[in-house]
């Protein structure tokens, strides 16, 4: 029995959509409710399950073309059909790396889904070698897009019987990254099938191969040229693993390798070139550069100061913050106070929590906060959706979740998309003043800074406060001077007497 898979409801005044990404391919066997595809339109994306279990037919909307509500997209078979079809796509996958490797006991590993809009990732790490055995789930490799990393499980338990994709390699979103076999005859063949590309080094050695970031810092590190290890990946790649094994075997570096490294550098010295060390930049990193390069080029940045006593905002958290925690099982911590102020000075210059779109101004009735956060692989911004519906405890709650998420690396792309408005806190690194830079479509950031105890003339007398600079970086394009100026002014004001808050003063 044939079941058709067909464009579902896109929404109010949407009539059409274009197939963005498939995530499975004809002979492939699907699962109830399984995600097939991916749809975008001009407002969401939107993800098609399938509607039954069986086969994957036909494709009849290729990625890129547009189709209307309601259209053919492709077909699932059930049935006897569905049973005999995985078989053929099941032992083609292992046949070609190797006979033995598994049969129909062999599971491909595939990229998982990236998100909306990504369309290519790079493989970071492999957290397994081929030969080893993994459980359901286990995680097998790591990799890096534009915006996140994306650990990638295991689909099923078995031995890892080929690495398709090493590290660094730059795969699309429906590449093939191993193959896992469960039989017993992967379980032998694998290791055995491992020494091959091992005893083509010399052969290889002239290839222009492309060796494992990993390993070329590992190199770097211990100043060997890769000349001096054997690699055993993929074309005679060079790997961690491999990098270790020549320094456990007591390799040292070789007297000619640093110059002939330096030698397309000539004004740089070869003692200087000894003790650099050149990385690769990650996607991440080389993502968060051209944005914000584009913010420059783009959007007319000003940016305007104040500076706020903290004495109320610290005395009310000092007074409160055992009976919060208590009551809502997290910290009261400063976030929330900016985030509920900003809010309230939002409300007053709306153009600071709007976008421009073409010659449109897009203003936003609602606000979702983004709230940027340092990690060890870059700045990324999570998003607090409908912030201005939360309480403190929610601010907080959800601040605490995001800040963690990102810090081991597990944010989604959803959760850094369609922010608002955003602040960022470089107190927290000590930082005393500095101008950030907006987070593009958005008009406004707010730039928090170091607590600072500086004398303050306070009503004629000479007094010791707790301060902190404001920063307010906006686009001048649709935000006046007026405009920035009040924003910031209120957010002062509220800080400085929080029952503004409560009042909404």
């Amino acid at each position: 029995m044939t079941i058709e898979v067909r464009v579902p409801t896109l929404g109010e005044s949407v009539t059409e959509a274009t197939v963005a990404t498939w995530f499975k391919k004809p002979g492939d066997a699907v699962a109830v409710d399984e995600m097939l595809c991916e749809l975008e339109t001009d407002k969401v994306t939107v993800e098609v399950p399938s509607p039954a279990a069986g086969t994957l037919g036909e494709i009849v909307a290729a990625e890129g073309e547009t189709v209307g509500v309601d259209a053919l997209l492709a077909t699932i078979a059930e049935g006897a059909g569905a049973a005999a079809a995985p078989a053929p796509a099941a032992t083609a996958a292992p046949a070609a790396p190797a006979p033995a490797a598994g049969g129909a006991d062999s599971v491909d590993v595939m990229v998982p889904t990236l998100g909306e809009s990504v369309t290519e990732a790079t493989v970071a790490t492999w957290f397994k070698k081929v030969g080893d055995t993994v459980a359901q789930d286990e995680m097998l490799c790591e990799l890096e897009t534009d915006k996140v990393s994306v650990e990638v499980p295991a689909p099923a338990a078995g031995v890892l019987a080929e690495i398709v994709a090493p590290e660094g390699t730059t795969v699309d979103a429906a590449a093939k990254l191993a193959v896992i076999s469960g039989s017993a005859a992967g379980v032998v063949a694998a290791p055995a099938a491992a020494p091959a590309p091992a005893a083509a080094p010399a052969a290889s050695g002239a290839k222009d191969v492309e060796n494992a970031p990993s390993a070329q810092k590992a190199m770097a590190a211990a100043g060997l040229s890769a000349d001096q290890v054997t690699g055993t990946g993929r074309d005679g790649r060079v790997m961690k693993e491999d990098v270790q094994k020549a320094l456990a075997a007591g390799i040292t570096a070789a007297a000619p390798a640093q110059p002939a490294a330096a030698a397309p550098r000539a004004p740089v010295s070869a003692d200087d070139t000894a003790r650099e060390e050149r990385v690769k930049m990650t996607r991440l990193r080389q993502t968060i550069a051209r944005r914000l390069k584009d913010a420059q080029n783009t959007a007319a940045i000003l940016t305007t100061y104040n500076e706020v006593d903290m004495t109320e905002v610290m005395a009310l958290r000092k007074e409160y913050k055992d009976l919060f925690e208590k009551k809502h099982g997290v910290r009261l911590g400063f976030m929330s106070f900016f985030t509920k102020a900003c809010i309230h000075a939002l409300r007053e210059v709306p153009e600071v929590n709007a976008e421009i779109d073409g010659t449109d101004i897009i203003y936003k009735n609602y606000v979702h906060m983004g709230v940027a956060a340092g990690t060890p692989q870059g700045l990324v911004v999570p998003v607090i959706r409908d912030a201005d519906q939360m309480s403190f405890a929610e601010i907080e709650k959800a601040i605490g979740e995001k800040g963690k998420r990102a810090r081991d690396g597990k944010l989604s792309m959803a959760e850094m998309q369609g922010g608002t408005f955003t602040i960022s806190n470089g107190g927290v690194y000590g930082s005393l003043m500095s101008s950030p830079i907006l987070n593009p479509p958005q008009s406004g950031i707010l730039g928090m800074h170091k607590i600072q105890d500086r004398p303050m003339v306070i009503n004629g007398e000479i007094k010791i406060r707790p301060m902190m600079y404001l920063a307010l970086s906006y686009d001048h394009r649709i935000v006046d001077g007026k405009g920035a100026v009040t924003f910031l002014v209120r957010v002062k004001e509220a800080l400085e007497d929080p029952r503004r808050l409560l009042m909404d003063l």
